[in-house]
């Protein structure tokens, strides 16, 4: 696909040496000034409910929108999310967050969660913000297990997707989550796996105590691995046979040959969640395709991409996101102006 290239060059910030720094830098160290959001709750075809956070503004209804879809536990708390919004305030786009199920203000109604490779709620999502602003474009950003969403709803669905979706950018994607999951859990990478795992276990014994036909499902109170918590909760809850079985089905890898939107694929080769051989499969998938470019930088970790010196960092992926969702923007709005001035 051809692209204009990257007007700012992307260099790894040298006081962050290694991968498990670069990614948790952004979590513990980064700050993102308070943006002003609104929640809002909408109610789902199936019977509940996702809340959508919103970035707040005067927004007209010819705006570009952006759609963040955010990783595992993730939510507005997450450094991305904030930094995300920052940047499309600062271009005057209108920003909307889908709070996956589970990951808003109140439990869910029904048992259903959210997983890798659970993309009805985005697609509803993009159907609800295109019918109401018909003439904004409308581009997408997939963080993390969000990006594997993202890139499942672009490789299964993307030929029923919205006119108005331009573009898509998935950052530090998982694209093989057999091998992300084994991956996380070595040497170092077990800090993750573990913070994780004190907000998935909790979460999902108080489901099982509001769903009293999920009651087989406590075992995942034993779980401690990833792997083992997909194997006891979160396969078994979405009709999956056993986390293999779930991991193969929810993995983006084998959709990304069939994307047929403009789709940016940012990721660090030394990114802790993942073996690096997979992002050689990943370039060898897309190799045919021109609506996919991939960037792959040595550096940056787990959506971390800091550059600059430590008395001014600035942050590479949002801004990186931002251009390249742009360009899709500026290429929509003389379709408006065409159809708005046609006899």
């Amino acid at each position: 696909m051809s692209r204009t290239p990257s007007a700012r060059r992307y260099r790894a910030a040298w006081w962050l040496p290694d991968p498990h720094s670069a990614t948790l830098w952004g979590r513990l160290g980064r700050r993102e000034p308070p943006l002003s959001t609104a929640v809002e709750r909408w109610d789902t075809p199936d019977g509940d409910f996702v809340e959508v956070a919103r970035l707040a503004g005067a927004h007209g209804p010819t705006s570009p929108r952006l759609l963040l879809l955010h990783g595992l536990e993730g939510g507005m708390h997450s450094h991305y999310a904030r930094a995300m919004f920052r940047e499309a305030r600062a271009r005057g786009w209108a920003a909307d967050l889908l709070l996956f199920r589970t990951c808003g203000s109140e439990p869910n109604r029904l048992p259903r969660s959210y997983h890798s490779g659970e993309t009805s709620d985005p697609l509803w999502v993009v159907q609800q913000i295109t019918r109401a602003f018909p003439d904004a474009p409308l581009g997408m950003v997939g963080v993390s297990l969000g990006g594997n969403v993202l890139c499942k709803l672009l490789g299964d669905h993307g030929p029923g997707l919205p006119p108005q979706v331009t573009g898509a950018v998935a950052m530090s994607v998982p694209f093989d989550l057999a091998r992300a999951s084994r991956h996380i859990g070595r040497g170092v990478g077990a800090v993750y796996e573990r913070a994780f795992l004190r907000s998935l276990i909790p979460k999902a014994l108080r489901k099982i105590d509001r769903h009293p036909e999920l009651a087989p499902l406590r075992v995942v109170a034993r779980a401690r691995t990833l792997w083992e918590f997909d194997d006891a909760f979160t396969a078994p809850l979405h009709g999956f046979r056993n986390a293999a079985d779930y991991y193969a089905r929810a993995s983006s890898l084998p959709v990304l040959s069939r994307i047929t939107h403009p789709t940016l694929l940012l990721s660090a080769v030394d990114d802790p969640f993942l073996p690096p051989s997979v992002l050689d499969e990943v370039r060898n998938e897309v190799a045919r395709t021109p609506f996919v470019e991939v960037e792959f930088p040595r550096r940056g970790g787990h959506v971390g991409f800091t550059a600059g010196p430590p008395w001014r960092p600035w942050y590479y992926g949002e801004w990186r996101a931002a251009e390249f969702l742009g360009q899709g923007f500026s290429a929509f709005h003389p379709v408006l102006h065409d159809a708005a001035v046609a006899p």
